[in-house]
Protein backbone atom coordinates (compact mmCIF):
# COMPACT_ATOMS: atom_id res chain seq x y z
CA UNK A 1 0.00 0.00 0.00
CA UNK A 2 2.89 2.45 1.02
CA UNK A 3 4.46 1.58 -2.59
CA UNK A 4 0.86 3.38 -4.41
CA UNK A 5 1.32 6.01 -1.80
CA UNK A 6 4.56 6.86 -2.83
CA UNK A 7 3.83 6.30 -6.60
CA UNK A 8 0.91 9.23 -6.34
CA UNK A 9 3.30 11.54 -4.78
CA UNK A 10 5.83 11.19 -6.87
CA UNK A 11 3.59 11.29 -9.90
CA UNK A 12 1.87 14.78 -8.50
CA UNK A 13 5.27 16.20 -7.50
CA UNK A 14 6.69 15.18 -11.07
CA UNK A 15 3.30 16.88 -12.47
CA UNK A 16 3.95 20.17 -10.55
CA UNK A 17 7.44 20.14 -11.74
CA UNK A 18 6.62 19.68 -15.29
CA UNK A 19 3.91 22.78 -14.86
CA UNK A 20 6.89 25.26 -13.46
CA UNK A 21 9.28 24.51 -16.22
CA UNK A 22 6.96 25.10 -18.92
CA UNK A 23 5.70 28.32 -17.10
CA UNK A 24 9.44 28.83 -16.70
CA UNK A 25 9.91 28.62 -20.31
CA UNK A 26 7.03 30.72 -21.20
CA UNK A 27 8.41 33.79 -19.31
CA UNK A 28 11.36 33.36 -20.57
CA UNK A 29 10.35 33.83 -23.89
CA UNK A 30 7.89 36.28 -23.23
CA UNK A 31 11.03 38.18 -21.41
CA UNK A 32 12.87 37.55 -24.86
CA UNK A 33 9.86 39.35 -26.89
CA UNK A 34 9.89 41.98 -24.78
CA UNK A 35 12.95 42.98 -25.15
CA UNK A 36 12.47 42.80 -28.94
CA UNK A 37 9.06 44.89 -28.14
CA UNK A 38 11.00 47.70 -26.44
CA UNK A 39 13.58 47.88 -28.96
CA UNK A 40 10.55 48.82 -30.94
CA UNK A 41 8.10 50.13 -29.22
CA UNK A 42 9.42 52.46 -26.00
CA UNK A 43 13.11 53.22 -27.60
CA UNK A 44 11.42 53.40 -31.25
CA UNK A 45 12.15 54.54 -34.05
CA UNK A 46 10.98 57.42 -33.88
CA UNK A 47 12.10 58.06 -30.48
CA UNK A 48 15.44 57.59 -31.73
CA UNK A 49 15.22 59.37 -35.11
CA UNK A 50 13.59 62.27 -32.67
CA UNK A 51 16.29 61.88 -30.42
CA UNK A 52 19.21 62.17 -33.24
CA UNK A 53 17.80 65.03 -34.99
CA UNK A 54 18.00 66.83 -31.27
CA UNK A 55 21.55 66.01 -30.77
CA UNK A 56 22.41 66.87 -34.18
CA UNK A 57 20.92 70.70 -33.98
CA UNK A 58 22.65 70.77 -30.40
CA UNK A 59 25.84 69.54 -31.62
CA UNK A 60 27.37 73.18 -32.79
CA UNK A 61 24.47 75.33 -30.79
CA UNK A 62 25.34 73.82 -27.43
CA UNK A 63 28.04 70.74 -27.41
CA UNK A 64 27.36 70.00 -23.88
CA UNK A 65 24.09 69.14 -23.77
CA UNK A 66 24.52 67.54 -26.80
CA UNK A 67 27.59 65.14 -25.37
CA UNK A 68 24.89 64.58 -22.21
CA UNK A 69 22.09 63.78 -24.49
CA UNK A 70 24.64 60.99 -26.29
CA UNK A 71 25.53 59.91 -23.23
CA UNK A 72 21.97 59.15 -22.20
CA UNK A 73 20.37 57.50 -25.35
CA UNK A 74 23.50 55.41 -25.12
CA UNK A 75 22.58 54.75 -21.82
CA UNK A 76 19.20 54.02 -22.76
CA UNK A 77 20.00 51.80 -25.62
CA UNK A 78 22.51 49.76 -23.38
CA UNK A 79 19.35 48.94 -20.71
CA UNK A 80 17.18 48.13 -23.30
CA UNK A 81 19.89 45.51 -24.64
CA UNK A 82 21.42 44.37 -21.50
CA UNK A 83 19.50 44.95 -18.50
CA UNK A 84 16.26 43.34 -19.37
CA UNK A 85 18.55 39.61 -19.82
CA UNK A 86 18.20 40.42 -15.76
CA UNK A 87 14.74 39.98 -15.64
CA UNK A 88 14.39 42.36 -12.73
CA UNK A 89 15.62 45.49 -11.79
CA UNK A 90 15.33 47.69 -8.38
CA UNK A 91 13.02 50.37 -8.34
CA UNK A 92 16.10 52.98 -7.31
CA UNK A 93 17.84 51.35 -10.58
CA UNK A 94 14.23 51.94 -12.34
CA UNK A 95 13.86 55.22 -11.69
CA UNK A 96 17.08 56.51 -12.69
CA UNK A 97 16.58 55.06 -16.21
CA UNK A 98 13.09 56.71 -16.41
CA UNK A 99 14.68 60.33 -15.55
CA UNK A 100 17.17 59.41 -18.32
CA UNK A 101 14.47 58.77 -20.58
CA UNK A 102 12.20 62.05 -19.10
CA UNK A 103 15.40 64.21 -19.80
CA UNK A 104 16.04 62.97 -23.71
CA UNK A 105 12.45 63.33 -24.06
CA UNK A 106 12.30 67.00 -22.59
CA UNK A 107 14.93 67.85 -25.60
CA UNK A 108 11.68 67.62 -27.92
CA UNK A 109 8.95 68.58 -25.29
CA UNK A 110 11.19 71.40 -23.34
CA UNK A 111 8.69 72.94 -21.56
CA UNK A 112 5.37 70.69 -22.26
CA UNK A 113 6.86 67.63 -20.68
CA UNK A 114 6.73 67.40 -16.74
CA UNK A 115 7.49 64.67 -14.70
CA UNK A 116 6.18 64.41 -10.73
CA UNK A 117 7.84 61.56 -8.68
CA UNK A 118 6.34 60.29 -5.47
CA UNK A 119 8.09 57.26 -3.75
CA UNK A 120 8.03 55.98 -0.74
CA UNK A 121 11.44 55.02 1.05
CA UNK A 122 10.51 51.44 1.44
CA UNK A 123 10.79 50.21 -1.78
CA UNK A 124 13.60 51.44 -3.00
CA UNK A 125 15.31 47.96 -3.28
CA UNK A 126 12.43 46.42 -4.13
CA UNK A 127 12.87 44.33 -7.35
CA UNK A 128 10.20 44.24 -10.30
CA UNK A 129 10.35 43.71 -14.38
CA UNK A 130 12.96 45.75 -15.94
CA UNK A 131 11.99 48.69 -17.87
CA UNK A 132 8.29 48.17 -16.70
CA UNK A 133 7.67 52.16 -15.25
CA UNK A 134 9.47 53.15 -18.04
CA UNK A 135 7.04 51.66 -20.93
CA UNK A 136 4.15 53.00 -18.93
CA UNK A 137 6.07 56.45 -19.03
CA UNK A 138 6.65 55.92 -22.84
CA UNK A 139 2.80 55.42 -23.55
CA UNK A 140 1.95 58.69 -21.29
CA UNK A 141 4.10 60.89 -23.29
CA UNK A 142 3.09 59.12 -26.75
CA UNK A 143 -1.00 58.73 -26.03
CA UNK A 144 -1.08 61.67 -23.72
CA UNK A 145 1.63 64.41 -23.80
CA UNK A 146 2.16 64.27 -27.25
CA UNK A 147 -1.56 64.61 -28.38
CA UNK A 148 -1.72 67.56 -26.19
CA UNK A 149 -0.79 71.14 -27.88
CA UNK A 150 0.07 72.25 -24.68
CA UNK A 151 1.58 69.04 -22.83
CA UNK A 152 0.89 68.51 -19.36
CA UNK A 153 2.62 66.65 -16.40
CA UNK A 154 3.28 63.39 -15.79
CA UNK A 155 2.57 61.63 -12.10
CA UNK A 156 4.65 58.52 -11.22
CA UNK A 157 3.68 57.32 -8.11
CA UNK A 158 4.93 53.98 -6.10
CA UNK A 159 3.94 52.82 -2.69
CA UNK A 160 3.75 49.95 -0.31
CA UNK A 161 -0.62 49.83 0.10
CA UNK A 162 -0.75 46.75 2.41
CA UNK A 163 0.93 43.87 0.96
CA UNK A 164 1.80 45.03 -2.27
CA UNK A 165 3.35 47.52 -4.17
CA UNK A 166 1.80 50.05 -6.42
CA UNK A 167 3.40 51.95 -8.96
CA UNK A 168 1.10 54.00 -10.75
CA UNK A 169 1.46 56.84 -13.49
CA UNK A 170 -0.80 58.93 -14.55
CA UNK A 171 -0.92 61.88 -17.35
CA UNK A 172 -3.22 63.73 -19.37
CA UNK A 173 -5.38 62.30 -21.96
CA UNK A 174 -8.36 60.36 -22.52
CA UNK A 175 -8.92 56.17 -22.43
CA UNK A 176 -9.78 56.28 -26.26
CA UNK A 177 -6.41 58.00 -27.00
CA UNK A 178 -4.17 55.42 -24.70
CA UNK A 179 -6.01 52.06 -25.71
CA UNK A 180 -4.29 52.09 -29.06
CA UNK A 181 -0.88 51.37 -27.20
CA UNK A 182 -1.92 47.82 -27.61
CA UNK A 183 1.60 45.46 -27.69
CA UNK A 184 4.10 46.54 -25.52
CA UNK A 185 1.39 46.67 -22.30
CA UNK A 186 -0.29 43.25 -23.38
CA UNK A 187 3.10 41.61 -22.86
CA UNK A 188 3.75 43.55 -19.67
CA UNK A 189 0.62 41.98 -18.63
CA UNK A 190 1.66 39.01 -19.70
CA UNK A 191 4.97 39.07 -17.81
CA UNK A 192 3.21 39.88 -14.71
CA UNK A 193 0.79 36.86 -14.92
CA UNK A 194 3.25 34.68 -15.12
CA UNK A 195 6.19 36.30 -12.94
CA UNK A 196 3.50 36.24 -10.09
CA UNK A 197 1.57 33.59 -10.46
CA UNK A 198 -1.81 35.90 -11.59
CA UNK A 199 -0.89 37.94 -8.10
CA UNK A 200 -0.05 40.54 -9.99
CA UNK A 201 -2.04 43.34 -11.62
CA UNK A 202 -1.96 46.05 -14.34
CA UNK A 203 -5.24 48.10 -15.00
CA UNK A 204 -5.74 51.17 -17.36
CA UNK A 205 -8.66 53.49 -16.50
CA UNK A 206 -10.11 56.73 -17.30
CA UNK A 207 -9.71 58.16 -13.70
CA UNK A 208 -11.56 61.75 -14.46
CA UNK A 209 -12.52 63.49 -17.87
CA UNK A 210 -8.85 64.40 -18.64
CA UNK A 211 -6.62 61.88 -16.86
CA UNK A 212 -5.78 58.20 -17.58
CA UNK A 213 -4.10 56.13 -14.89
CA UNK A 214 -1.92 53.17 -15.51
CA UNK A 215 -1.41 50.94 -12.36
CA UNK A 216 1.00 47.92 -11.66
CA UNK A 217 0.07 45.91 -8.46
CA UNK A 218 2.78 43.66 -7.38
CA UNK A 219 3.05 41.32 -3.88
CA UNK A 220 5.37 42.33 -1.41
CA UNK A 221 7.41 39.67 -0.85
CA UNK A 222 10.51 40.64 1.01
CA UNK A 223 12.19 37.64 1.38
CA UNK A 224 12.46 37.42 -2.56
CA UNK A 225 13.75 40.92 -3.17
CA UNK A 226 16.68 40.56 -0.67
Amino acid sequence: MSIWVLAYHLYHYYQKEVVTAKENAQLSLIAKQAQLDNLSAQLNPHFLFNSLNSIKSLVIENPDTARRSIDLLSDLLRSSLYEKEKGLITIKEELSLVKDYIELEKMRFEERLHLEISVDKIVHNFKIPTLSIQLLVENAIKHGIDLIVKGGTISLIIKKQKDFIEMIVRNPGTIDDTKRAGLGLKNLQKRLTIQYKNKATFNLTQTNTEEVEAKITIPFIADENI
